[in-house]
């Protein structure tokens, strides 16, 4: 029997890898999503052959894990969707400081290997848990998405980060209970401590971060009950969710370390050089003259799109250009959105076709060819202070070149500025013009002028 356990293992980890793999392909990702999930499946099933388990407890967990999952999945919309991802991370590090605090619950003198393992797992997964409840206040707005700072706040940090290594050592070589439970109380502290510093403009990276640390801290509870499949697939969670992190640091032309020292956001005053001029409002009728005639469009989402749930509106409005005669893209920011991925996973909900999704070092090089660029709620990812403005905190990000296109309509709900709280120059420029209003009702109104 443990035989045929650590072959399910080994299966299951092919599988988790192959799974991984093909996520990173918009066409293959839903099959990825599957193949990881029979994975999953192989390995619960493994672990539920292992003898010694309570069954009665295990269904219990099961059945209420499956009905929330279920529920929420479900019920869940697309705005939620990067707060859900939040809370699903911090879940996950909460389990595994759970299994730290019952392995030591079940054997109070552990080795120091063991104690070790303990540790990490209960300091990652608090720290997890705590700082993914933060990143969900910020993304569902129940709390400001501005960075919040106090003064000695990185002192702070250091030393209560200084205290849990001492306490570490003091558990591993003494076993006692005090230093466990401070342990815990500092890593959940930790973890708001670490969060709060960083602004809603770096919320992206930090899910990724936080993915991440789910991942390792689900590694090192595989090392607590010496289950090597928990610790093959919590290192692939770490390791992917560390490079995807990397990714998107590099997407906005800055280093990991500066996302999360770096306070992004925080309410210091500046915001760049003061912008000259005013937005120039239009119709939609002047819109559809103007589509009517295009020959190039390019398609730039934000978390605006999620907003106003216009993803199948946009599509539709694509098909009607297309067999109208113009050539169809759309532009896809690393960072757009509020979560890694969150605007492909709305056009693929949309079945937008793969083929016109375009990277945005793949449609930059073409923008000036562009007869019309339509920005639907995106901010920051074409803001052009980005490139021209050096006083500007987002300067020397890489961003959508929108305002090289002929004709730029970004469709808003209102003049203020985005989720960063930076003021977006290309709504003031002499071609750009603003459709005010909800983004799926403005997209209709233009589906219908067409179809009259």
């Amino acid at each position: 029997m443990d035989l045929l356990i650590n072959f399910a293992y080994i299966v299951a980890s092919i599988l988790f890898i192959f799974g991984i793999k093909m996520l990173g392909s918009a066409d293959t990702a839903r099959r990825g999503n599957q193949i990881s999930s029979l994975g999953m499946l192989i390995a619960v099933v493994a672990v539920l052959l292992t003898s010694g388990m309570n069954y009665t407890w295990i269904i219990a967990g099961l059945a209420i894990g499956a009905v929330i999952g279920a529920v929420t999945a479900k019920r869940v919309q697309m705005t939620g969707m990067p707060e859900l991802v939040a809370l699903f991370n911090g879940f996950g590090g909460l389990a595994s400081l759970l299994v730290g605090w019952a392995e030591y619950a079940a054997r109070p003198e552990p080795s120091a290997e063991t104690g070790a393992a303990v540790i990490l797992a209960i300091l990652i997964g608090g720290i997890t848990f705590t700082g993914s409840l933060i990143a969900y206040l910020k993304l569902s707005g129940k709390m400001g998405g501005n960075a919040t700072l106090f003064g000695g706040q990185k002192a702070l940090n250091a030393l209560i980060a200084l205290a849990i290594v001492g306490l570490g050592f003091v558990f591993v070589t003494t076993h006692a209970p005090w230093a466990l439970y401070a342990l815990i109380a500092l890593s959940l502290l930790l973890g708001v401590l670490a969060v709060i510093p960083i602004g809603g403009g770096d919320m992206p990276v930090v899910i990724a971060i936080l993915n991440s640390f789910s991942g390792l801290a689900a590694s090192a509870a595989g090392f607590v009950i010496q289950n090597n499949v928990l610790i093959v697939a919590g290192c692939l969670v770490g390791a992917s969710g560390l490079i995807l992190s990397i990714i998107m640091c590099k997407a906005m032309n800055r280093t990991l370390g500066n996302v999360l020292f770096g306070s992004f956001g925080a309410a210091t005053g500046n915001t760049g050089q003061a912008v000259e001029g005013e937005m120039k409002a239009a119709t939609a009728e002047d819109a559809y003259y103007v589509l009517e005639a295009a020959q190039s469009v390019v398609f730039v989402p934000g978390y605006g799109m999620a907003v106003a749930q216009a993803q199948h509106a946009v599509k539709e409005l694509a098909q009607i250009l297309e067999s109208n005669g113009a050539e169809v893209r759309f532009a896809i920011h690393p960072v757009a959105g509020r979560m890694p991925g969150h605007m492909n996973v709305l056009l693929a909900e949309a079945d937008v076709p793969y083929e016109q999704l375009a990277e945005m070092d793949d449609v930059n090089p073409i923008m000036s060819t562009v007869d019309v660029a339509i920005v639907i709620g995106a901010n920051d990812v074409v803001n052009p202070a980005a490139v021209e403005d050096e006083s500007s905190p987002i300067y020397g990000m890489p961003i959508i070149k929108v305002y090289e296109a002929k004709t730029v309509y970004a469709l808003k709900r209102g003049q203020g500025a985005g989720f960063s709280g930076l003021v977006n120059t290309l709504f003031f420029r002499e071609n750009t013009r603003m459709l005010y209003g909800d983004a799926k009702d403005t997209i209709t109104t233009l589906v219908t002028q067409f179809k009259d």
